[in-house]
Order: structure tokens, then sequence, then C-alpha cells
């Protein structure tokens, strides 16, 4: 269900900052007509964070009515763990296939608590839960050995992990349960991370140029190494020009740039730096996105 190529939509939003639904459903089909398998509303790069309860559950709803043939796997954690089941109930009862579940950010909780805090969201629904884990939003890392935990709680179904530690990440696919899906949560590592073990990624890329990271990743699935790794250096200048800024300021303003449905950021996400945003127009002409 989880190998492959899914991608953490941007949030497109209007001049008034309200969510743009037709611009979603427009991005929504743009993914599945290129191959994408899942879709992933409501993550970082939805700006999750700057969105009401209300819009969250519009975002996901909406995403679970546009996707004809793609999965849904709706973003439904929070640092609070009552909040985060309130969240992961109503994203079930929406109809989301799945769930990604961040690390209980900024109270940094001991190992226990974080084993604690998963597995009573997952006694609480039937769908899966994948573990996002992001040390450099959360302030603490899911060690191997805890992500080895939590792959025995029922219902656990694999992790996002955007920890940058290969080591890390070919321990935890090396000695998971083999049901358990370890997703690259960085672009630029997917094609090492799925040399060590992992399965796929939950991209950002994906956004403006699904067709080739889908084929990327399939090539790699394929054990095809020389034409993936092809397909990655080509796409290499585009995941750094995708992080000159805090991520999505740099997709939502390539997908601006390249006419599709993007609209504003929220603060306190702003507009690019304008060297910046120059050099991310160099390289999507570069690659043909413009």
């Amino acid at each position: 269900m989880f190998s492959g190529c899914s991608t953490a939509i941007i949030t497109p939003m209007k001049a008034d900052g309200a969510i743009d639904e037709e611009g979603l459903r427009e991005l929504v089909k743009f993914q599945e007509e290129n191959g994408v398998k899942t879709i992933v509303p409501c993550g970082s790069t939805g700006e999750s964070a700057t969105l009401s309860y209300e819009e969250h559950l519009q975002v996901i709803k909406i995403v679970v009515d546009a996707a004809q043939k793609a999965k849904v796997m709706a973003g439904a954690g929070s640092n609070s763990t009552s909040e985060a089941l309130e969240l992961s109930k109503a994203a079930e009862d929406i109809g989301a296939d799945s769930l990604l579940s961040i690390t209980p950010y900024y109270n940094k909780p001991t190992a226990k608590g974080v084993r604690l805090h998963f597995e009573k969201i997952a006694a609480a629904i039937e769908i899966p839960v994948i573990v996002y884990n992001i040390p450099s939003r959360t302030g603490m890392n899911i060690s191997a050995d805890l992500m080895l935990e939590l792959a025995k709680i029922p219902g656990i179904a694999g992790v996002k992990e955007a920890s940058g530690n290969l080591n890390q990440i070919a321990k935890i696919a090396a000695f998971a349960p083999k049901d358990f899906c370890v997703l690259s949560g960085d672009d630029a590592l997917t094609l090492p991370a799925m040399a060590v073990g992992a399965q796929g990624a939950i991209s950002v890329s994906s956004n403006i140029t699904p067709a080739k990271v889908v084929r990327m990743i399939e090539e790699m699935l394929k054990g095809n190494v020389q034409q993936a790794k092809a397909i990655n250096q080509e796409l290499m200048p585009l995941y750094e020009a995708l992080f000159l800024e805090t991520n999505p300021i740099p997709i939502k303003t390539a997908m601006r740039l390249a006419g599709h449905p993007a609209g504003p950021l929220r603060l306190p996400l702003c507009d690019m730096d304008e060297k910046n945003e120059e050099r991310l127009k160099s390289v999507l002409a570069q690659q043909g996105l413009l």
C-alpha cells in the first residue's frame, strides 16, 4: 500500500488566505495523472501548522473526495496526544486510507512517552499509521531501536524517515517486520535510502515534477539502479533549490511560477528572498518546468 511515490501536497490558497478548493482538486488530478500512488495532505508541506482545525479537516475532505485512484494518507499528528487522537478519528471518518502522525514536538517526551503516544493513537482507529520522524522540526529523534519497538505495535505500518541518518534508516529497514514500510522523507536521500531498504518516499519535489520522481522510485523498486541514478542526478539541482529556504516556501513559490494553483503562504512563513527566488527560477527553467 505504501511503497512507491507519495506526494506531500501543498495547500493552495486564495489571495484572501482561504483554502483554494478548486485549485487543490486540480493538484490532486495532476498528481494522479502522473502516476503518484498516494496523496499526503496536511503535512509540513501543506502548512498544517497554520491551518485551523476546521481547515485541516476541510483539506482532507477535499483530497479524499478528489482522489479517484490515489490513496490518501492524511496528516493528523500533534504534540498533544488528545488532539492527535481527535484529528486521527476525524480523518478516518472522512475516509482517509491511512494517517501520517508526527513525533510529538516541543514537549520532548521520553522514549516511553513516545511509545505510549503512538500506542494510544493506533488503538483508537482502524486505518494504518505512518510515524513521521523529522528531528529538525520536532526537537527529538526517534532512534532506530525505538522505531523498531513502535513497529511491533498493531496498526503502526511504517515510518517516514527524515532524520537524514542513513545508518538509522538501514537498521530500521533491516530489522523491522516485513510488512513495516520505510519511506524516505528527504528527496535528496531517497535513492540512497532505497538502496539500504526503503520502499519509496513521501516527496516534496513530486508536487512539481511527479512523473520523474515516480519513475526514479519505480526504477529503484525494480532494481534498475543505473536508470534510477541517472534520473536522480537530473533532479539533484531541483532538490537543492526546493530547500533554499524553509519548506514549503520554495515549493509553493515554484508551483506558482510554473502556473499551478498555489497562492500565498501564511505567516510566519513569507515570500522567498529575491535572490533565492531567482536561483529557484533558473533551476526550474533548466528543468523545463516553467
